[in-house]
């Protein structure tokens, strides 16, 4: 916690949120002044630690050394960490831009003191071209018209999505020159850091983005949000007045956009070595026990659905809010709902311009390699099924995902997610 000045009402207040929180959450408390103790889910391959140790997100009122924490999040600081990452172009996996921006983002988490950070390293050959799909019968298209991806049902207008492979689109000479390398296959890295937590430093919450971007903009949204949102958590947690009882991962993947190859190479080589004290007898857990995963991915943009006339609303709508998924049909969905739930209830209390909602197609992200294995929640803005695969964020992998297409109410949205976030993992953190 930070460690500041506590009123005796204050105190008396924390007491009365911690029994609270006891009764909503069912959380077995012998004594309000005690720890809460966690709650034991459905076995599952890899974990079976509680979702919620020691969350603190009650009905009533707001913890004081939170509180403070979100304080530090500022926009300013927020914009200038996306556009720090847009300098390298759209980051495609497998470039010199993109190995350039790993050595940046690293040098970034240094200078926050999140230390030590290092790198997964993998190799990535891309598969072999696909040949024509064999055409669907009259019930397959009929389905894939009414469902989108993560199952959820198509309503309302759609349009188009694909990815931009026409260099001319970007006006930007300069911009379309930097991203005109193209990947080559081989050696990938992405970079992560950790908090390591004071008591429990065997266990922890892994928060992710990915900064592999393509379709010859910037890839500002999808997904410089997201791992500007991870970067700015990391700078906050690593103050020096901030201990946590778990360890928090920051990490940001690579290689999200062919098939989310980062991620799925840091469950190949991590898994196994979760919770293992190394050397035995050093306190030292180099892969501590996974918690939670929680995924950022494009965090800007919702301007609501396309018009009669396929285009899109140049402002954000005034029903904008930030969109907490769960995946209904994963092995941890009870899980991973509850903890969707306890996003919510943190930006209920901390955010300060928009709400959350809670959905159940978490889909096409770094968080789906781990919804089976542990509890695994994803935000974004737009919901990934209904809106973004039915063509209503129209820069999405287009060459105008650029810095300048967003306005500060965009900007504003990724930074209430990034307070949403932080306050809840610093609960769920001690």
């Amino acid at each position: 916690m930070i460690h500041l000045p506590r009123t005796h009402d204050s105190v008396s207040n924390s007491l009365k949120l911690l029994m609270a929180t006891c009764s909503i959450l069912a959380l077995a408390c012998s004594h309000p002044a005690a720890a809460p103790a966690p709650v034991a889910p459905a076995a599952s391959p890899a974990n079976s630690a509680s979702v919620m140790p020691g969350a603190l997100i009650g009905p009533d009122s707001t913890n004081p050394d939170i509180e403070a924490m979100v304080s530090r999040l500022e926009l300013a600081k927020y914009k200038a960490t996306v556009k720090g990452l847009t300098q390298f172009g759209d980051r495609r996996q497998g470039t010199d831009r993109n190995r350039a921006a790993v050595d940046w983002i690293e040098a970034q988490l240094n200078s926050y003191g999140c230390t030590p950070t290092a790198r997964i390293t993998y190799d990535f050959q891309p598969p072999p071209p696909r040949g024509p799909r064999p055409p669907m019968d009259s019930a397959a298209r009929a389905r894939a018209e009414r469902f989108n991806a993560g199952g959820a049902r198509n309503r309302g207008k759609r349009m188009p999505t694909g990815v931009n492979t026409d260099s001319t689109k970007q006006p930007d000479a300069k911009l379309r020159a930097l991203d005109t390398p193209q990947s080559v296959a081989g050696e990938r890295q992405e970079v992560y850091c950790t908090k390591v937590g004071t008591t429990h430093p065997d266990e922890m919450y892994i928060v992710g983005g990915h900064m592999d971007g393509i379709g010859w903009g910037e890839a500002a949204n999808d997904d410089g949000s997201g791992t500007a949102l991870v970067m700015e958590l990391a700078r906050v947690f690593s103050s020096p007045d901030v201990h946590t009882d778990r360890s928090i991962r920051f990490i940001l993947w690579n290689n999200e956009e062919t098939g989310l190859d980062g991620a799925r190479a840091y469950v190949a080589q991590r898994q196994a070595l979760q919770g293992i004290e190394s050397p035995k007898g050093s306190g030292k857990y180099p892969e501590p026990r996974w918690l939670g995963m929680i995924q950022h991915d494009m965090m800007m943009f919702d301007h609501g659905m396309p018009r009669a006339d396929g285009t899109v609303s140049p402002v954000q709508r005034p029903e904008a809010d930030v969109n907490i998924e769960f995946q209904s049909n994963s092995k941890m969905a009870a899980e991973s709902q509850q903890l969707a739930w306890t996003f919510e209830a943190a930006n209920e209390k901390y955010a300060t311009d928009y709400p959350a909602a809670v959905g159940r197609h978490m889909t096409n992200t770094d968080s789906d390699p781990f919804k089976d294995l542990v509890p695994a929640i994803l935000l974004r803005k737009n919901k990934r099924g209904t809106q973004i695969g039915a063509g209503w964020n129209p820069n999405w992998h287009q060459a105008t995902d650029v810095f300048t297409t967003y306005s500060d109410k965009d900007f504003l949205l990724g930074l209430n997610a990034a307070q949403t976030t932080l306050a809840a993992v610093a609960a769920l953190t001690g």
